[in-house]
């Protein structure tokens, strides 16, 4: 790993359960991308994918992976970098919602500027889910449609017994909704790349998560590319979605204690008896990105 100017860019992504490998999955490709557009405007970049069976079914170890890349950042001496976190679905905002709790948990001091969502979040759906699992196992449909089914019971299932068993459990509950991501302590920027087109994430779920992100006092971006997949407003839209990434990342760093806690933003204007809120912040900005963009 190669540091460059001292900005860094964290690549958590729920998309890929086949490979921990670059070269095996059209899936990763697509990550390798954004993982040398981030090397090539000077920031030091790691990737992690959460792995399946803590996704669907193990989920209990999230809180340990959460910890454990927290613990990370500090091995490798990149606390004191400003620190970019780039979330690719559901499955992304689950991993990042377990590394937020695990910063507020160690009291972590690290410096993040910002967060971006690409096609997250989204409600969790019985329908969102089997599309998942369809998309993930591919193959022909007479195969994929009834496993995909049997899968998408049986985890119901077991997350319904969850929900029962919960009250006899020790210990905190485990974090298994990334909207709840919603209340979240922190109040850096973030940047939300979505789609009216994307069968996983209906749009409406991310503009209702943002917008009560910047209820809360947050600086939230929302651009709408138009009829762009799940996870693909970069193929479609490369040269904006470029420039909308360097373009937020440049007004981040150049941001005043964008990190800033929520809580420590209340107490600050409850020290200093000012009648400014969250509302004085920044306020919610939307842009839509349409067809004729594409690709130029």
């Amino acid at each position: 790993m190669r540091r460059r100017n001292g900005l860094w860019s964290y690549f958590l992504d729920g998309q890929d359960v086949r490979t921990n490998t670059w070269q095996n999955t059209v899936r990763f490709m697509k990550i390798k991308v954004f993982f040398k557009l981030f090397i090539a405007n000077s920031c030091i970049t790691l990737r992690y994918t959460a792995p399946v069976e803590c996704l669907f079914w193990h989920r209990d170890r999230m809180k340990r992976i959460g910890r454990r890349l927290v613990e990370v950042i500090s091995e490798k001496n990149l606390d004191k970098h400003p620190i970019f976190f780039h979330v690719f679905s559901n499955g992304g905002a689950y991993l990042y919602q377990h590394v937020s709790l695990a910063m507020q948990q160690t009291n972590s001091k690290l410096k993040v500027k910002g967060v971006i969502f690409d096609s997250a979040p989204g409600e969790r759906r019985l329908t969102s889910l089997f599309k998942a699992i369809s998309a993930i196992l591919g193959g022909h449909p007479l195969t994929n449609l009834p496993m995909s089914f049997f899968i998408t019971v049986f985890l119901s299932m077991l997350w319904l017994f969850e929900v029962i068993a919960h009250p006899w459990r020790k210990g905190c509950p485990v974090q298994t909704n990334p909207i709840s991501l919603a209340e979240e302590a922190y109040s850096w920027p973030q940047l939300f790349l979505y789609s009216n087109s994307d069968t996983l994430i209906p749009a409406a779920d991310v503009e209702k998560f943002a917008s009560r992100r910047a209820e809360r006092g947050v600086c939230v971006q929302l651009v709408l590319f138009t009829n762009s997949p799940h996870v693909k407003h970069y193929a479609t839209y490369r040269d904006v979605y470029v420039n909308t990434v360097c373009t937020f990342i440049h007004e981040c760093l150049t941001m005043q204690s964008p990190s800033t806690s929520l809580g420590e933003l209340k107490q600050r204007d409850i020290e200093h008896n000012e009648d400014e809120t969250y509302e004085s912040l920044p306020r919610l900005t939307k842009r839509v990105v349409l067809p004729h963009e594409a690709k130029q």
